[in-house]
């Protein structure tokens, strides 16, 4: 017989792999940059457009300040990479800004950042599957009315290439990251190419105007200032995701920091000539878009129902010839797909993240075992499970769900700079050799140039997005660094109460081991059950059943008679019919009488081969264990019988589907708050 679920989970997730297979994982550079940089890369599909949304809302007149804040943007964005190189460099065992903010700045400040990347991490991939999902609207738009089936379904995809295995993943994402690249060089280059003959490409809303929103009219002073600066925070989505290649280091081929330096640098660099780009051919051809359609003059029609086409569509059907030329539908493509696989980056970052904060006993241990192909399996299941929920929630509306955005990151580059400044300062105080000594002083300068900046970009964007929805994050991040000191603290507590002070004193005996058989009725269950008993061989055994039927009760005691069973069977009379309580009351009525002695309860189990099987047997006895596992002095001893349907479940030497998995041992792992060299 076929078992149907292993079936499936084999076709979508492949074969499950050995642990020895894990240096098999590693990936080249050339699958790092699309597994680890696409969203960074992606965001130029939608960072220019953000910008303008935000200064459309004085009307045209403010346009004119877009070169500054994208100016301002590359800027960040080097100061950001050069900083993180110095992080690659110096933490390579994968935390990123968590462990340089731990191990610098203590273990409260680290869970900050941890906290504030989890929640950006699945921002990520709501954000950008939106996106995604809005460029597939653009160049079909009467898939409009799906929007939210769409996006679940793409992160229901993501989910499964993603269980595969990093490097699976890698060689499925690489193309279409390759091709939006490409696809967007080409458009820039053909677009300035055409601007400096003469021959300007024009976007489709050039021809509108822009009234601007009652509330942002007339901008003059600290009103104005605070625009720009809204501006400039929304146009910052740029930079996200720029941290994740510092926690995946050790998912890099060796020289691994060289290799994650080498890639950062390669982002950093695609990703600022992109935006500018992007940008650049914007203004050349009159992007006019808002965040509300009927703000736009000389629509013809019902502005409500006018769907405008995103910044990189109208750009592309500018330069390209129109809505319907080749080129358009290969940058839509591209771009719709890139987006989509740029919540790839979180699924790599979240379940790494989350495995180094199980490590530290910050989250569940279930969050570091590895699944069949070796990847973080249950990092990447509620990943996307809390992602489909914001979409769902949200309906998949960018505008919405880019006020939660940016805050998680912008935490988590501020501190990790401070970290690194502290880290510099540590090492300068045992270095003695000059040529290092010039080195450390250098990325001193650096980081703490990044930190002073970004420090302010996080102040910026907080101000200007708090009470746009950005709240939603803060509080979402507040709720997880109690969670988890929450989870640190029941795991530390276990771990004193469980441990053990004085082995001889834990071995010693109990003065009577005291035999129970719960009993049903007379069946091979039943007789198994108290065989097993017997081979216990306690100082003494009873059986034991609860009588809410007397008549059953007494044909019971009668054949138990019959077949001559040496074993003594009590009666419990239950007038209510209760079968759970008068047990339990029993078995610690024996334990206050006899607190040294062992009550050893054996319950007859059927073995079933179907899940819904269970749901009609085995309820009493679910209910008794969980009762009397609260019980101390109680062991329950479960006493298996199989039914003819287990004979066709998976045999042992099969893996059943779900079956449970340990994380595979990388050295020991650093602890939160402790001081590397």
């Amino acid at each position: 017989m076929f078992n149907v679920t292993g079936i499936l989970k084999r076709l979508v997730i492949g074969r499950a792999m050995r642990s020895e297979e894990l240096h098999e994982t590693l990936l080249p550079k050339r699958l790092a940059l699309p597994i680890f940089a696409s969203d960074p890369l992606s965001s130029v599909a939608y960072a220019t457009q953000e910008i303008l949304l935000v200064l459309t809302l004085g009307g045209l007149a403010y346009l004119h300040f877009t070169p500054w804040i994208a100016a301002s943007v590359v800027a960040l964005m080097a100061v950001v990479v050069l900083s993180y190189r110095q992080v690659v460099h110096a933490y390579p065992s994968g935390g990123g800004s968590y462990e340089v903010v731990s191990t610098n700045l203590g273990p409260t400040a680290g869970l900050v950042v941890a906290a504030s990347l989890l929640v950006d991490y699945v921002m990520t991939v709501a954000v950008s599957v939106a996106s995604g999902v809005d460029n597939i609207i653009s160049a079909v738009p009467r898939l409009a009315d799906h929007r939210v089936l769409m996006a679940i379904g793409f992160v229901a995809v993501l989910t499964a290439m993603n269980l595969r295995g990093v490097r699976e993943s890698g060689r499925a994402f690489a193309a279409p990251t390759y091709l939006f690249i490409s696809g967007v060089l080409v458009m820039v280059v053909t677009g300035l190419i055409r601007y400096a003959l003469g021959d300007a490409p024009v976007a489709e809303s050039a021809a509108y105007g822009v009234s601007p929103d009652p509330s942002d009219a007339n901008l003059t002073g600290l009103a104005l200032l605070m625009l720009v600066l809204r501006a400039f925070s929304s146009g910052c989505t740029a930079l996200t995701g720029v941290e994740a290649i510092s926690n995946g280091v050790p998912a890099f081929r060796k020289p691994k920091s060289r290799n994650a330096a080498e890639t950062l640098t390669a982002m950093g660099a695609l990703a600022i000539v992109m935006f500018v780009g992007v940008t650049a051919l914007a203004l050349i051809t009159k992007v006019h878009i808002t965040d509300d359609a009927c703000r736009l003059t000389g629509l013809t029609g019902d502005c409500a129902s006018y769907t405008q086409r995103t910044v990189i569509a109208q750009i592309a059907a500018a330069v390209f010839g129109g809505e319907h030329s080749v080129g358009f539908y290969v940058i839509q493509a591209a771009t719709a797909l890139v987006l989509i696989l740029a919540a790839n980056t979180a699924f790599n970052g979240f379940p790494l993240l989350a495995s180094i904060l199980a490590q530290h006993r910050y989250l569940p241990h279930q969050l570091h075992n590895r699944g069949d192909r070796l990847a973080f399996s249950n990092g990447i299941l509620a990943l996307a499970v809390v992602a489909a929920l914001l979409l769902w929630g949200f309906k998949a509306n960018v505008t919405s769900l880019i006020h939660l955005y940016i805050l998680g990151v912008f935490t988590a580059f501020t501190l990790s700079q401070l970290g690194m400044v502290r880290h510099w300062n540590s090492e300068l105080r045992t270095e003695r050799d000059p040529a290092p000594r010039r080195r450390h002083h250098t990325a001193r300068v650096i980081n703490a140039l990044g930190s002073v900046v970004t420090g302010l970009v996080l102040v910026i964007v907080l101000a200007t997005k708090f009470t746009e929805g950005a709240w939603l994050a803060v509080l979402a991040a507040i709720v997880l660094w109690v969670m988890m000191r929450g989870i640190r603290r029941h795991y530390d507590a276990t771990s004193a109460e469980l441990a053990v002070a004085d082995p001889k004193g834990e071995l010693t005996l109990p003065s009577r081991v005291l035999g129970i058989v719960l009993v049903s009725t007379l069946h091979k269950p039943t007789l198994r059950a108290l065989a097993y008993a017997r081979a216990f061989r306690p100082d003494r055994l009873e059986a034991l059943t609860v009588s809410v039927d007397r008549d059953e009760a007494a044909a019971l005691l009668r054949r138990w008679e019959e077949y001559g069973i040496d074993v003594p069977l009590k009666i419990i009379d239950s007038p209510y019919r209760e079968v759970t309580r008068p047990v339990v009351e029993y078995v610690r009525s024996i334990r206050r009488e006899s607190p040294r002695d062992i009550v050893a309860v054996f319950i007859p189990e059927y073995v079933v081969g179907h899940w819904w099987e269970n749901l009609l047997h085995n309820q009493s006895a679910l209910w008794l264990k969980n009762r009397l596992l609260f019980t101390p002095g109680v062991m329950v001893t479960s006493v298996p019988w199989q039914l003819t349907s287990s004979a066709h479940a998976d045999r042992p030497a099969a893996r059943a589907p779900g079956s449970f998995r340990r994380g595979e041992p990388q050295g020991p792992a650093p602890r939160a708050g402790t001081r590397h060299r």
